[in-house]
């Protein structure tokens, strides 16, 4: 019997495998962008319960006596005083602003009101990286979540506030840009009057290079907090990957030592002390850990020691390797200290050829994996300005009874997770020491 042969199909004309692919592709983006339209509605209803929580369980802070500010001649905000002033510095905040990080961004927000609530400060300095719009640890790029819920965080407490910008909180591929974040919600007084951020001048690199002053009531100024734009990346690693940070820019020093003639200029003659926030650290904070390490971690003709540790894996200073002259203009120009965050697990405190650097203890949940377990870098500090301009600076942890004790309704269950504190927090910073990795085993 014969064997019947195979009828071979026609082969499709390009014409026809173009329009097969078309289809395909078709289908693919309906997918995606039904995926997308899910996760946008997932991350609304998401931001909508946490800025729920803050309507409906944050409570203004009560204080005795408001200092607030005034918008000076100059075009910095002052605030007048003859009492002590103190400043709360938060760092790395890192708020998703999503539906994956909804959880721990309540925890941050909480965490966050406790500090404030119970110390009551004058001013909130937050030293960058409110927000964390990294995919796939929040599911989305939309920076702007994160930044609008800490923004009316800070709004429903009634306390005045200003930020420097961190890395995270305007990544190359989030939605908005520092401009735009910055005209879009700090810049906007009428919602959020608390908020004493500034641009800074166009002609100067970075957004939020400005000023805040406290006068006493003869108009002298006591001290300046000057906010500094440490900016991201450099040398084209855009997305972060390769640890490659950017440092404040040589047009940058020159507007801070400039500022620093004019406020001379208007104080009298009297060249007023100042403190210098930012995010990213200076070189020279490497330079004065590495001559704290080499002296057997003890003090030298350089580096005095005041408080805390390196806590990141194999003692990591994520510092720009570029030096633009920053720390000399501070150091020749009157500033005492400065403050700043981006590693979340170095809580480092010392004096550096007569100027304070000091890192800010970190509120991160979200960021590093496994942090949210961690307790012994987490909270704030409080840096009181005396009346003469001198200072005082306390490192205060988040897990003691002062802060636990204002927030009646949690958002967490803080007694399972101060008991996971207890369990991992001094065994990490025993790890911490020993070199290890700052995590678990």
């Amino acid at each position: 019997m014969a064997k019947k042969e195979k009828v071979k199909k026609p082969k499709k004309t390009a014409k026809q495998r173009l329009k097969t692919l078309g289809k395909v592709l078709l289908i693919i983006l309906a997918v995606i962008a039904v995926i997308g339209i899910i996760i946008a509605v997932l991350n609304a209803v998401n931001n909508k319960s946490v800025r729920n929580f803050i309507s409906e369980s944050i409570s203004p802070v009560e204080y005795t006596e408001q200092l607030k500010p005034e918008l000076g001649e100059d075009g910095y905000y002052t605030f007048t005083t003859d009492r002590d002033f103190k400043v709360l510095q938060l760092t790395d905040v890192h708020i998703g602003g999503g539906t994956m990080s909804a959880k721990k961004d309540l925890m941050a927000i909480n965490a966050v009101a406790a500090m404030v609530t119970a110390e009551k400060p004058d001013l909130v300095v937050v030293t960058g990286d409110v927000a964390y719009p990294v995919p796939f640890q929040s599911l989305t790029f939309n920076n702007k979540n994160g930044a609008v819920t800490f923004a009316q965080l800070m709004e429903k407490l009634g306390v005045y506030w200003c930020l420097c910008y961190g890395n995270h909180d305007t990544e190359a591929y989030s939605f908005y840009s520092r401009r735009q974040i910055s005209d879009k919600i700090y810049c906007d007084k009428e919602a959020y009057p608390h908020c004493l951020f500034q641009k800074g001048p166009d002609e100067v690199d970075g957004y939020g290079n400005y000023v805040v002053n406290v006068k006493n009531s003869l108009g002298q100024i006591t001290q300046s907090l000057f906010m500094i734009d440490s900016h991201s990346y450099t040398d084209g690693d855009y997305f972060g990957i390769q640890w490659k940070y950017d440092a404040i820019h040589e047009n940058q020093v020159q507007w801070y030592k400039d500022t620093v003639a004019a406020l001379t200029e208007e104080n009298a003659g009297i060249r007023p002390k100042s403190l210098g926030f930012f995010h990213i650290p200076l070189a020279e904070e490497s330079d004065a850990f590495d001559e704290y390490r080499k002296a057997g971690e003890k003090d030298t003709e350089n580096v005095k020691y005041q408080y805390g540790l390196i806590g990141e894996g194999d003692f990591v200073i994520c510092a720009s390797k570029y030096n633009n002259g920053m720390f000399d203009a501070f150091k020749e120009n009157g500033t005492q200290a400065i403050f700043f965050g981006h590693d979340h697990l170095n809580n480092l405190s010392v004096v550096y050829k007569g100027v304070q650097m000091t890192y800010g203890m970190s509120v991160d949940y979200l960021a590093y994996p496994g942090i949210y377990k961690y307790g012994l870098q987490r909270g704030c500090t409080v840096i009181t300005v005396k009346p003469d301009g001198s200072i005082d600076t306390v490192a205060e942890n988040y897990y003691q009874d002062k802060y636990q004790s204002v927030n009646e309704k949690e958002s967490v269950d803080l007694d399972h997770q101060m008991s996971e504190v207890e369990d991992t927090a001094g065994a990490v910073f025993d790890f911490q020491k020993d070199n290890n990795n700052g995590k678990e085993e």
